[in-house]
């Protein structure tokens, strides 16, 4: 089924951002990561497109500390794409007022495009509303895209069929390599379980590029990127499969 529009209004694409939770293994808020919506935003908005911010609850979203670049730690101090985005009050007022995604239809999209952080590793995988819109746009052969643990939303997913969505799928996701890294500044297991391994259990052809490398990958309208440096490259692949 093709995914282009059937008239000539602007392209739009549903972005997925994770509500605020509480990791289980360190205790600590988690949310989503920055550069995976603001990176990946601004390739949309190049390309002419126009976007909306959804969320499994919908209303406010907030950042994984590490993925602000006013932080202390520094660690995303150099992504001035986020920080540009930040100190724009009506950008991150979507942020800050996200719309349900059940209220969303596939049918007002041409693609979903699901940001990662840490707390899809703890509010993605098991939850309904947010299967059925992955599966929603899937079926229609829309552009079906997810990076880093965003794509923890996809280990669960079952065709109508009764196969897992990632069977057979050459996929990617926050690898192994860069959990090791993770768990080794932290001092402790940081996630509750991990992309690659459940993954590989699901049947899919998982792969990675070195840790923290750009990396996305397409099979078909399934577009994968591995961690926070790759959401621009994904968004480029949603804008390769609907043709511009």
């Amino acid at each position: 089924m093709s995914s282009a529009p059937t008239s000539s209004r602007r392209r739009r694409i549903l972005i997925v951002l994770a509500n605020p939770a509480v990791s289980s293994t360190l205790g600590w808020p988690v949310g989503f990561w920055a550069a995976e919506l603001t990176h990946a935003w601004h390739e949309f908005l190049d390309a002419g497109y126009e976007v909306e911010l959804a969320s499994p609850h919908g209303g406010r979203c907030e950042l994984d500390a590490y993925s602000d670049p006013r932080d202390a730690s520094g660690y995303s101090a150099h992504d001035v794409l986020s920080l540009g985005f930040l100190h724009h009050k009506q950008l991150w007022a979507q942020v800050e007022n996200t719309r349900k995604l059940s209220d969303c239809r596939h049918t007002d999209f041409d693609a979903i495009y699901i940001a990662g952080g840490q707390s899809p590793m703890f509010t993605f995988r098991d939850n309904p509303a947010l299967a059925r819109a992955i599966l929603a746009f899937y079926e229609a052969g829309k552009p079906t895209a997810a990076v880093c643990h965003g794509t923890a939303a996809l280990i669960d997913l079952k065709l109508p069929g009764g196969e897992y969505l990632i069977k057979g799928k050459l996929m990617t996701g926050f690898a192994n390599s860069e959990e090791d890294f993770a768990d080794q500044v932290v001092g402790k297991r940081v996630m509750p379980w991990r992309i690659e391994d459940e993954a590989r259990r699901r049947g899919a052809h998982f792969a990675a590029a070195p840790a923290f490398a750009p990396f996305a990958l397409r099979d078909g309208h399934l577009i994968t990127g591995q961690q926070q440096n790759s959401g621009r490259r994904a968004a480029q692949l949603v804008i390769e499969a609907l043709g511009r």
